[in-house]
């Protein structure tokens, strides 16, 4: 394949700008107080859900803490488990679901979750934010 010439005889040079147009800034700036989920594929893409109890709920059933609104998804599908935050580290648990829960690629019943986990339920792929402020470690000199 060649590259295509304008008419001056000279090749053509096309450059990605250095924010790639191609992936959403869901979060648009903001900095949540709470962790968050940030659904990035499936139905609703681009919904972020702001996770404010210790235990939250997800699945198809609307009482649910995190409702996901399609038939892959089990009425109670799984439960985030946010008590360790101050720690720093969240659970998953899936709660006997149909089609599972995956943490990471990998199918999981209960799962530690870290900043940047992908979390797919049904046809949902989501992306959990720990949202921590950065903490200085002050080191003796």
């Amino acid at each position: 394949m060649q590259p295509s010439n304008n008419a001056m005889g000279s090749t053509e040079i096309f450059r990605m700008p250095s924010a790639d147009s191609t992936v959403p800034d869901l979060m648009g700036g903001q900095q949540p107080a709470h962790p968050t989920l940030a659904i990035v594929k499936g139905p609703h893409t681009g919904s972020i859900f702001e996770l404010t109890g210790d235990v939250i709920s997800l699945g198809r059933e609307p009482s649910n803490s995190v409702f996901l609104n399609d038939m892959t998804v089990s009425r109670h599908h799984a439960r985030i488990d946010l008590s360790g935050m101050e720690s720093g580290f969240a659970t998953i648990e899936d709660l006997g679901s149909l089609n599972g829960t995956w943490v990471d690629g990998a199918i999981v019943n209960k799962a530690m979750l870290k900043d940047g986990s992908t979390v797919q339920i049904g046809t949902f792929r989501m992306v959990f934010h720990s949202n921590r402020r950065p903490i200085r470690i002050e080191t003796e000199a």
